[in-house]
């Protein structure tokens, strides 16, 4: 097998010569795209002839990117991702991949047809009816969708080279982190108080003093909790795909984790227990049994955003500092960390990555820890004052 190199207007291309065609006797020969560079499709010259002499070179064909996304690469996806996260891949490559650049021939994408692509959605991709286009961050996400698929793509052999390595996709601006609102221990105290009574107190009182997420409380089944011992395991979530409930299996390590309890915790736990069994026997033989601790009186999963929400009419009816559902995770981080908690604990129970990802998360919190280091430090300093004067008078008694 011999190839070569073209240029063709602004692009260069590997030519590679495959033969005759056994019908018509004629030579064929396969042009690949190559990019602006020289030294690119020389190299892809050589990576194509090695190809063909170990055996796994494949032809150019007449699949569009459209179709390896929609009919090949996403259905391998759904057995390998979270049903959010596919969901996710699937509305992207849908609504902004396939109607802009979806009819291009996979093996002649080039770098170009992603820059472009990013561009038009910077000005003009929104598809919810609004003026204006997608932010840098849901940008990147097309990107890191494409990046992906053709980086399989080029594993398998099915394309020479990942163009989108080669695209430029926007940087993320600089934009303040949002900020994070919290209740003080008092604060808290006194929701909990106001809420006493409240169907939903139990599901939020859980929520406080776990600083588990939404989907994971009202995830959490009676078999992944230990009461005696006084502990629960975190292993899926109940989560919202396209307007639709849905618990999903929590498949990262972080994410499954198990929490400690306290008392209080253990013991608002067994009441609701008993009175749920109350409620089941009330609803008799339609009540539908998912193990769920968290569920509607007659057994089906809640819907977190109408457990969102509830937590909202009650937030606004007090006088408290309104704060979201999703805040409660940050009031048990901060509440720890400002009483010396280590990050590690608090990055375990929050089921984080890594300790590193808490401290920036929550580095509103460390300048006032670091004031107090600073005075504890000051103190403990202060405190020997008197022992050192004592020592440096023996000394000079000497």
């Amino acid at each position: 097998m011999r190839g070569y190199v073209v240029k063709k207007g602004n692009q260069y291309y590997a030519v590679i010569y495959e033969g005759l065609d056994p019908t018509t006797g004629k030579e064929r020969r396969r042009w690949h795209p190559g990019g602006p560079r020289r030294r690119d499709a020389e190299r892809l010259v050589n990576e194509l002839v090695k190809r063909k002499d170990d055996g796994i070179y494949r032809g150019p064909d007449r699949l569009s990117l459209g179709e390896y996304l929609t009919q090949r690469w996403l259905p391998g996806q759904k057995s390998q991702l979270r049903v959010s996260t596919y969901d996710s891949y699937r509305r992207n490559i849908e609504l902004h991949i396939v109607p802009r650049i979806g009819g291009i021939a996979l093996q002649r994408l080039v770098p170009e047809d992603l820059d472009g692509l990013y561009a038009a959605l910077g000005t003009e991709g929104r598809r919810d009816g609004k003026a204006g286009g997608l932010s840098p961050k849901s940008i990147r996400l097309v990107h890191l969708i494409l990046h992906k698929a053709l980086f399989d793509a080029r594993r398998k052999g099915t394309v020479t080279r990942n163009v989108a390595e080669l695209a430029d996709p926007p940087k993320l601006r600089a934009a303040k982190r949002q900020e994070i609102r919290v209740w003080t221990a008092e604060e808290l105290h006194a929701f909990l108080e106001i809420c006493t009574g409240h169907r939903l107190l139990p599901a939020w009182f859980v929520a406080s003093h776990t600083g588990m997420r939404r989907g994971e409380v009202l995830g959490l089944r009676w078999s992944d909790t230990d009461l005696d011992r006084g502990r629960l395991s975190v292993t899926q979530a109940a989560i919202l795909v396209a307007y639709e409930l849905v618990v999903s299996d929590i498949k990262t390590d972080n994410g499954r984790r198990t929490i400690d309890l306290d008392d209080r915790t253990v013991s608002v736990l067994r009441d609701w227990r008993k009175r749920q069994l109350e409620e089941r026997l009330l609803v008799g033989a339609d009540y539908q049994d998912h193990d769920l601790v968290f569920a509607r009186p007659d057994g089906a999963p809640t819907n977190p955003d109408l457990f969102s929400q509830s937590f909202d009419r009650v937030v606004a009816r007090s006088s408290l500092p309104r704060i979201r559902l999703h805040d409660l995770r940050h009031t048990h981080a901060t509440i720890l960390l400002k009483a010396g908690v280590p990050v590690k604990v608090v990055s375990e129970r929050l089921g984080h990555a890594n300790p590193a990802f808490t401290i920036t998360v929550y580095q509103h919190v460390m300048p006032g820890m670091q004031a107090d280091a600073a005075t504890v430090f000051s103190d403990l300093v202060a405190r020997a004052f008197e022992p050192a004067q004592r020592f440096s008078a023996a000394l000079d008694d000497d």
